[in-house]
Formats: C-alpha cells, sequence, structure tokens
C-alpha cells in the first residue's frame, strides 16, 4: 500500500524539482486538485520526476474532492435520519485526505514517488 511502483522517477536534479513535488503533494490539503494541477502545468513538461508526482497527487485529490462532495451531498440529503452523517463522512474524507497527503509529502521529500492508495488513475 502506497509503496514506489517499478519504474518510478527517484531523486531530484535540483531543489526545485523537489519544491514542486512538495507542493503538488503539501498543497492538496489547502487548495485541493488545484496545487497538483498548478505543479502538472508549470513543471510537468521540464522535469518527469515533477510530473510523476503531480499526477500521483492530482489524481488522489480528484477522487477524494468528489468523495468528499458526495458525502457532503448524502449528509445534507439525509435530513438528520441518520443524526451523525453530517459530522461524520465528510469528516473521514477530509482526514485521509489530509493523512495521506502527508504521507506523499515525506515521501517525496525523500525522492521517492509515493502511489497513493484508494484513488483513481484518471491522469496518465
Amino acid at each position: 500500500m502506497g509503496a514506489p511502483y517499478p519504474g518510478s522517477p527517484t531523486g531530484y536534479a535540483n531543489s526545485d524539482e523537489k519544491t514542486w513535488a512538495l507542493i503538488a503533494h503539501f498543497g492538496g490539503i489547502v487548495v485541493g486538485f488545484i496545487a497538483g494541477l498548478v505543479a502538472l502545468l508549470v513543471k510537468g513538461n521540464e522535469s518527469p520526476t515533477v510530473r510523476a508526482h503531480a499526477v500521483e497527487a492530482l489524481n488522489f485529490q480528484i477522487t477524494w474532492s468528489a468523495a468528499t462532495l458526495i458525502a457532503s451531498i448524502l449528509a445534507v440529503c439525509s435530513f438528520g435520519f441518520l443524526f451523525f452523517l453530517p459530522l461524520i463522512l465528510p469528516l473521514i474524507t477530509w482526514l485521509i485526505l489530509l493523512i495521506f497527503s502527508i504521507l506523499a509529502g515525506v515521501k517525496a521529500n525523500e525522492g521517492q514517488l509515493y502511489r497513493y492508495p484508494l484513488s483513481l488513475r484518471l491522469i496518465k
């Protein structure tokens, strides 16, 4: 779970690549998929390492942003029928996003590509 996969780029050519990889992972905690998208668009064509990190982060952030939106809609539509849904579902999805983004950022800081579990591979 979350282990690097064969053929994944490791290490950085310079500190700029490391910074953009960290922005892709940690930025998703604050601004969602926007951080991964910006990293992909700004440095994705210049660096295969940054592209790999940005694509992983972007796929994860899109998947869990959609899950949070769906959980929030279900919680609101329950109209108190299940009193815990408005509090629990969005919180769980946000915690998953937070925990795995931090794990990925730590791995990126070590120069390793982290493959997020529980995410759809929407962008290749």
